[in-house]
């Protein structure tokens, strides 16, 4: 009995004066996405071939537009000219005009990127007829 209890107590004893094991964890890198880096070229691919769906719908336009206006950079011309004809193919002049708008609004405190846009789709907004916010007067609002 004595010898049951004086094990108890040295093992007892034991482990609390345990250290914890002394090996050192390799540090681990962060590694936030396992896929391939997309380019610039095959983002921009990648958006005008969803804007030329021919099938593509108003809901499909707003929500492709929604999205493209969230990342962290202004459109290219190239993808917004792809926009905007979609926009005119489902006759939607009012969408147009909101990409236009908030085209300017992306440019943010950058005066010469919104100028820039629109000297690049100056050829697209005359051949479908599609007027800028400053030639409605609506920028001043």
């Amino acid at each position: 009995m004595f010898r049951a209890a004086l094990r108890l107590s040295v093992s007892g004893a034991r482990s609390l004066t345990r250290s914890p094991p002394q090996y050192a964890a390799p540090l681990a890198a962060r590694c936030y996405s396992h896929g391939k880096q997309e380019t610039d070229e095959e983002f921009d691919a990648r958006w005008i071939t969803y804007f030329n769906k021919p099938d593509i719908d108003a809901w499909e336009l707003r929500k492709g537009m929604n999205t493209l206006i969230g990342y962290d950079l202004v459109p290219e011309p190239k993808i917004l000219d792809a926009a905007l004809r979609a926009c005119r193919r489902l006759n939607d002049l009012a969408s147009a005009i909101r990409i236009l708008e908030a085209v300017k609004d992306k440019s943010g405190p950058h005066k010469d990127i919104y100028p820039y846009v629109i000297q690049e789709l100056r050829p697209t907004l005359t051949e479908l007829g599609i007027p800028t916010p400053e030639e409605l007067g609506i920028d001043k609002v």
